[in-house]
């Protein structure tokens, strides 16, 4: 079965139990209070669904289903073995205060194993655990007990239910939020085992030796954490249940690897000539695919923050290469071959495959140019270690990540303080945030100026000048406002021409002088994204959203944006000349403008 038949199977199956199906929400998560805590990415396909699994009503109703775009880091060392992936899509069915245990455990184990609706999986090659309770919560015996029903019903004999600690079987998105017991479904790919019992220690030891692969999670939000503490019960008992992809497609295939899936396989085709191992071909496939995903959503690379994972897994994947480079015609065809392979889930692939390979190919240029003199410079650190600040200049120095600087030590078995190396990068990011506190939601310095509201307007006719002037490959990447002038940051590869700036001051100062009517809609984020309303990528937009459009009506609109305003009524309000005083660069692929009205 290939994974778009997996994906459609999955959302017909709940689509069927009265589940609303939503579209995946950017891999960048927001920067809204209260909603994405403290990752950077959205981990888990619940992260974009908090504040409704905190109670908040969703406009579709309390049954849920979607394909969720992850990213995960945390298990980056463990990437090039059988399961283990940066990017991964994770299909989830969500209850928000309706169902509960027994149904969202009766339809996870139905979807594997029904032939007509599901998976049709073996039943008697299935595995699952249950948290065995700490301090914090009790013993899952609700969950233990609905699954001895369920295997007892269909004569599936052995024992197949195993208690797990909270570092299996415990979830939640980080010190702040949801969080409860899971059960996790296991499947003997192989039937390894002949679809008998096992006991604890010989599924353990089937789990580490990945003769078993967990197929699916069901998580039980029972509980709301804060600053790290179990504070109470959620308000309404939710359920998030779900299953990665790229696992899913590995036993439907049969294969055993998720590099060996219609998913990774014709990428693997073109990154196992150009390294020396598996493991090294996988790393490569991984990471540039994760990377192509995250540049399409908005991201460049840089030294802090999300740029810097960026970058992170860009370098990481060159230096697993055969000569340590990545050339133009590899980046084309990788760049390519995702886009195809995701051509009807994520189009957004394809609409920017110029820019996201040109991004690749500089971030991999100005990596070669410091990656031999970065390696000079290893070589001259001598002792049985390395501290923190000598791997932090070679870090923001030299352009190595902190990873690569670990793994050369390995191969010469020398130690890296990475303690003394996160104060060096805390510091690092201190500095580089100095009045940042001054930044007001949505960039405005103050919503009640005139002058600001004028600017912030601005900014809507500046952006969609840039994309008549530069081309459709132009995002938002940022804006901030004063009464005296605007900041609009942008992604383009090149400075402009003084002909291109002249060029998008004459198209702003038409539409100004045009007098054009600013008006403003509400309706579905669905909807509002079939209308080809420009939005930030970056940002975190609810099920219902505004859109500013600048003309007579939406469909004829010069300029149509998500946007939460304050914005003037007619462009003619915008009192003065509008002139470009400064144009720049930020970051790789990244511009800003800063411009006035005279």
């Amino acid at each position: 079965m290939e994974s778009a038949e997996i994906r459609q199977r999955f959302l017909k199956f709940f689509k069927k139990r009265e589940h609303k199906i939503i579209l995946s929400a950017s891999l960048v998560t927001s920067d809204e209070k209260g909603v994405t805590n403290s990752t950077l990415f959205n981990t888990a396909g619940m992260q974009p669904l908090i504040p409704y699994l905190l109670g908040k009503p969703h406009p579709l109703g309390k049954r849920l289903a979607d394909v969720q775009k992850c990213l995960r880091t945390v298990d980056i060392d463990d990437v090039g073995d059988p399961t283990h992936a940066t990017f991964f899509e994770m299909l989830g069915n969500w209850s928000l205060g309706d169902y509960f245990k027994k149904e969202a455990i009766n339809w996870s184990y139905e979807f594997l194993t029904d032939k007509e609706e599901g998976l049709g999986l073996n039943p008697k090659q299935l595995y699952v655990t249950v948290f065995q309770g700490d301090e914090n919560a009790p013993r899952d015996d609700e969950a233990a007990e609905i699954w001895r029903e369920i295997f007892k019903k269909n004569g599936i004999e052995g024992e197949r239910i195993f208690y797990l600690s909270a570092d299996k079987n415990w979830w939640e998105a980080g010190d702040n939020g949801p969080c409860g017991p899971d059960s996790e479904m296991y499947y003997d790919v192989f039937n390894k085992f002949g679809g008998k019992g096992l006991t604890r220690e010989q599924f353990i030891e089937a789990d580490e030796k990945k003769d078993i692969v967990e197929v699916w999670n069901d998580v039980f939000m029972q509980y709301e954490k804060k600053d790290g503490k179990i504070i109470g019960n959620l308000p309404a008992p939710s359920v998030d249940t779900g299953a990665g992809l790229e696992r899913l497609a590995m036993v439907m295939q049969g294969v055993g690897s998720i590099f060996a899936t219609d998913l990774f396989n014709p990428i693997m085709g073109v990154t196992i000539p150009m390294t020396c191992s598996d493991r090294n071909s996988r790393i490569v496939a991984d990471h540039i695919r994760s990377s192509i995903f995250m540049i399409a959503d908005g991201v460049r690379p840089s030294n802090t923050d999300r740029g810097y994972i960026l970058r992170r897994l860009i370098r990481r994947a060159i230096f697993s290469t055969r000569d340590k480079n990545i050339h133009t015609n590899e980046v084309s065809a990788l760049v390519g071959i995702v886009g195809e392979i995701y051509k009807d889930v994520y189009n957004n692939i394809e609409e920017q495959k110029e820019e996201i390979i040109e991004v690749i190919l500089k971030e991999s240029e100005q990596f070669e140019k410091t990656l031999h003199q970065g390696l000079r410079e290893f070589e001259k650190l001598s002792g049985e270690s390395i501290s923190g600040k000598e791997a932090f200049v070679l870090f923001s120095t030299y352009g190595f990540p902190f990873e690569m600087t670990k793994e050369l030590a390995k191969e010469t078995g020398i130690l890296v303080d990475y303690e003394g190396f996160k104060e060096e990068f805390k510091k690092h990011q201190a500095l580089s945030r100095v009045g940042a506190e001054q930044k007001f939601k949505g960039g405005l310095a103050d919503a009640s100026n005139e002058k600001v509201v004028q600017y912030h307007t601005a900014t809507h006719l500046l952006h969609q000048a840039l994309h008549h002037v530069l081309g459709e490959h132009v995002g938002q990447k940022g804006s901030n406002i004063t009464t005296e002038r605007l900041r609009f940051d942008f992604t383009h590869s090149q400075k402009m021409t003084p002909e291109e700036i002249k060029k998008v001051e004459e198209i702003v100062n038409e539409k100004i002088k045009a007098g054009m009517s600013i008006n403003k809609i509400i309706m579905s984020r669905e909807d509002a994204e079939k209308t080809g309303a420009r939005h930030f990528f970056g940002e975190k937009y609810g099920d219902q959203v505004s859109i500013y459009y600048i003309g007579d009506s939406l469909e004829g609109a010069y300029s149509k944006e998500f946007c939460g305003g304050p914005h003037v009524k007619n462009t003619s309000e915008l009192q003065g000349v509008f002139k470009i005083i400064k144009e720049e660069a930020v970051a790789a692929g990244i511009r800003r403008i800063k411009a006035v009205l005279e």
